[in-house]
């Protein structure tokens, strides 16, 4: 995502000075497409870029690049910079991470997206923002080259609870259509009417449209890794625990995406979790 989200932004005339990965070969790489510097660390992004765009996988990567005690964290040249923080994590991470920042000088925005790899390269994701109003407003001239739709939820945090709502109903709606066509074709019925009968009706979704002929073809490359749905799952199952509040199908899928991990396809597509309810697959 980071990658494709740096290549829009230099299509769109901005300057990229740095890009970081922690497997360096991968940032080189984008580095010399891009005609920038390959960093060393993010401690050499934030000393070189204004304005600093994160994507991590989880929770634990975030704490590692705004480590306080690392000298090769973020922090170490964040004053009067702007962080970006873009990846799906834990609510309270993303209220931490402000206040890190703004500790050691600095502005966070925490810019979630939804979308995928092929929609941040063409500027098409939706971003729902959480932090302070005015660093919102004054972010949103870039964001906009990356968003179709951009929405200002609320405080630091607030934008990551509605992100993690989003995935666990898309994660949901995945693993049921996942076991529509499944029983389908054990029904024998042929799958291209039956998903576009699905579409004609009340079993219409996103999903259908993005994933439902991959699950038939069994094509799953990833522009949404399973395994980021099991952790964003998990991520929403901490809400409802939180509030007290019993979700048995966002459970059910959760226990599906898990399973695929287990299995060693964490790294394929979500749509991959139709190979656990088709009858002729092997991961059943």
């Amino acid at each position: 995502m980071g990658a494709n989200m740096a290549r829009r932004l230099r299509d769109q005339q901005e300057t990229i000075v740095a890009v970081y990965d922690k497997h360096h070969a991968t940032a080189a790489d984008l580095a010399t497409e891009l005609g920038c510097e390959a960093a060393e660390s993010p401690a050499r992004v934030a000393a070189v870029a204004g304005i600093v765009f994160t994507v991590v996988p989880d929770d634990a990567a975030m704490h590692r690049i705004f480590s306080p005690t690392s000298t090769e964290s973020l922090l170490r040249h964040s004053e009067r910079r702007l962080f970006v923080n873009c990846a799906t994590l834990s609510p309270a991470v993303h209220v931490e991470i402000e206040s890190l920042v703004t500790q050691h000088g600095g502005r966070s925005l925490e810019a979630c997206m939804a979308g995928s790899i092929t929609q941040a390269r063409h500027g098409t994701l939706y971003l729902m923002c959480g932090g302070h109003q005015d660093v919102f407003e004054s972010a949103k001239p870039l964001l906009e080259k990356l968003s179709a739709h951009l929405r200002f939820i609320g405080s630091a945090g607030e934008a990551a609870k509605v992100k993690a709502l989003v995935n666990m109903v898309m994660n949901c709606n995945t693993a049921a259509l996942a076991e529509g066509l499944g029983l389908g074709a054990a029904l024998g019925l042929d799958l291209t009417m039956l998903r576009e009968i699905f579409a004609q009706t009340g079993a219409a979704s996103r999903v259908l449209e993005t994933d439902g002929e991959d699950m038939q073809n069994r094509s799953h490359d990833c522009y949404f890794s399973a395994a980021h749905a099991a952790k964003d799952s998990g991520i929403a199952l901490m809400l409802a625990k939180t509030a007290d509040l019993t979700v048995p199908l966002a459970q059910a899928a959760y226990d599906q995406y898990l399973r695929l991990v287990a299995l060693g396809k964490g790294e394929l597509d979500k749509s991959a979790v139709s190979e656990l309810t088709f009858k002729d697959r092997s991961s059943q």
